[in-house]
């Protein structure tokens, strides 16, 4: 892609409802309070409000909702099921208008920030996946994992199926979604054991409900 500036990032996570849309938010946010114009990218959105979207297109400033998210099924459930649903616009996703969209994006900006729909194997149709769209942005993916029982599996999972399809893992964001509760022993002992369990990639916890820019310190990580 020609006149690529420095920075994208590609944001999926282990699963639908981890906290994607609020990472992405604040990436944005310590990016631009860093100097750079940086915006989000949602390219497609499933359900029934575009609130999404609005949240990153709040952070990114002044841009055309259809900008910053280019399709958005009425479905809330991934693009294949909402054409099986019936939902004429999932009938062929628009890769090309996604893509046009995102180039112009990294044309005008010093740096996009990408949030995936679900997780990284969300079917499009019968014969591509999320993943796949994701290739074509050529981004470093970050992922992010809520903290619960199950975690570790879904996280391993997920970086494996990044690397697999050639992509570079840059780290996990381990979220707490929840209220903290020192009888889960998950929960309690799931950062350590994915810091032990994939020592080459930055483990950073955050929290849901924490706002503004990420510590300087996981920005650098992220954006080296």
């Amino acid at each position: 892609m020609a006149n690529r500036p420095a920075l994208s990032l590609f944001v999926t996570g282990t699963d639908t409802g981890v906290g994607k849309t609020r990472v992405a938010v604040r990436l944005v946010e310590t990016l631009r309070a860093s100097g750079l114009r940086a915006v989000g990218f949602k390219p497609i959105l499933c359900g029934e409000d575009r609130s999404d979207a609005e949240a990153l297109a709040q952070a990114s400033g002044e841009l055309d909702l259809d900008e910053i998210n280019p399709v958005w099924l009425n479905t809330p459930a991934a693009p294949l099921s909402a054409r099986i649903a019936g939902e004429s616009a999932a009938a062929k996703v628009d890769r090309c208008l996604i893509i046009d969209t995102y180039e112009a994006l990294m044309t005008r900006f010093d740096a996009v920030i990408i949030e995936g729909a679900g997780g990284w194997e969300v079917p499009l149709t019968e014969t591509e996946t999320f993943a796949q769209l994701a290739r074509s942005f050529a981004a470093p993916v970050v992922v992010v994992a809520a903290n619960r029982l199950g975690v570790l599996n879904h996280t391993r999972l997920t970086v494996d199926a990044v690397r697999r399809d050639g992509l570079p893992c840059v780290g996990v964001l381990l979220n707490e979604i929840s209220p903290p509760d020192p009888a889960d022993v998950a929960r309690r002992t799931n950062l350590e054991a994915l810091r032990l369990s994939l020592p080459d990639i930055p483990i950073d916890p955050v929290d849901w409900n924490d706002e503004g820019p990420f510590p300087e310190a996981l920005r650098l990580r992220l954006f080296p």
